[in-house]
């Protein structure tokens, strides 16, 4: 199978993994044959990218880090509890979160299993679901990323309690926000960004007066944006008055956010969503946590075609978790023509040869001539 941009796939080609709604039903069935009509709608519903199915890539398996049924759990979860959390505020009623901290802690003990039972880097493209809010599958992601980072940096069980709950719920106060703000298919006036700046301090204030829910836990959802420089808010700290999950969280955050299909942008690819963080290094994010989390997730995800140093071309086939950026690539073609013995070749034990160029970010540029 190949991961490629649905505005690229053709008319006939055969669908290799099944979408989802946020319930976990199926929309379209893998080996559907995919019409203009399907693949319209598939953008139109946030999915930017799909597999479509290739018999040079036969055999090669997608895991993702966190599974189906995990996921579908933890979006139901969340779904329910945020819109429940959204009801009780706007009635201005109080409410026990003794319930909800069982329950999101549940999702961040299934999600820690899962990667900790997983031997290769994180990719969430893969995971094919259409979702109703961005805010309940971003919650989600950021969750998975954070504590896929927290993991690789030896933190404890406790640590990591404490983190998967503080960015499972880092955006929380964005219950508060008006729906109008919150939705608005486009980009946001100045009045109205400040308006969703007041998310941080409302997600804090929520969280500070739970119980079961740690103070450092809360401190995320008050400091994911701050930055190293100052620049950031509510309070503008800067380096160490910044908490360390909060520092971690920040950079799940912006990843997850480029990497998601918006109304008013295209979604990055991991490789080109690390190098935006790499620019950030030193004045917004900690260089040994962006290093960190290069190793963390999957720079170029399995599937998807790549354009070697070489002028070869091939499809990522496996990940190596010591060097994300160099995988293990099938070639499929060489010197601009395409071959029949197709083979694979480890970049890891030929750093000489690199990845310059993927097939979606050709077509993407070719779109913008």
């Amino acid at each position: 199978m190949r991961l490629v941009a649905v505005k690229s796939v053709t008319e006939g080609a055969q669908l290799a993994k099944p979408i989802y709604n946020d319930n976990g039903q199926i929309l379209l069935y893998e080996g559907v044959e995919l019409t203009q009509r399907s693949l319209t709608r598939l953008y139109e519903l946030g999915i930017s990218f799909i597999y479509i199915h290739d018999e040079r890539t036969n055999g090669i398996e997608i895991e993702t880090g966190v599974s189906v049924e995990t996921k579908r759990k933890a979006i139901k979860t969340i779904k329910t509890e945020f819109q429940e959390i959204a009801s009780n505020l706007k009635l201005k009623k109080s409410f026990n979160m003794d319930h909800f901290n069982k329950d999101f802690a549940t999702i961040v003990r299934a999600i820690l299993s899962d990667i900790k039972n997983n031997e290769n880097a994180l990719t969430l493209l893969s995971d094919m679901f259409v979702y109703d809010s961005y805010i309940f599958t971003h919650s989600l992601n950021v969750t998975v990323y954070t504590l896929g980072l927290a993991v690789d940096l030896g933190f404890t069980d406790k640590q990591l309690m404490e983190i998967g709950m503080g960015s499972l719920l880092h955006d929380i106060g964005k219950m508060t926000i008006p729906v109008e703000i919150l939705n608005k298919p486009g980009r946001l006036t100045d009045e109205e960004f400040k308006v969703i700046q007041n998310h941080s301090m409302a997600g804090y204030n929520i969280l500070r007066h739970a119980p079961n829910i740690s103070l450092l836990s809360a401190h995320c959802a008050l400091q994911h944006h701050e930055r190293l420089d100052g620049t950031g808010y509510p309070q503008g700290l800067q380096k160490n008055d910044i908490h360390y999950y909060a520092k971690i969280i920040a950079i799940a955050d912006v990843f997850d956010a480029v990497t998601s299909n918006r109304v008013y942008r295209k979604p990055m690819l991991p490789h080109e969503a690390l190098e935006l963080l790499y620019s950030g290094v030193g004045n917004q994010f900690e260089q040994d946590l962006v290093e960190a989390f290069r190793r963390t997730v999957a720079v170029y995800p399995v599937g998807l075609t790549v354009t070697l140093s070489d002028d070869r071309v091939g499809i990522v086939v496996k990940q190596n978790k010591q060097l994300s950026t160099h995988p293990v690539v099938r070639i499929i073609e060489e010197n601009g023509v395409e071959i029949t013995q197709t083979y694979d070749i480890d970049l890891m034990k030929q750093l000489n040869v690199t990845i310059v160029a993927t097939e979606a970010t050709l077509a993407a540029a070719s779109l913008q001539v």
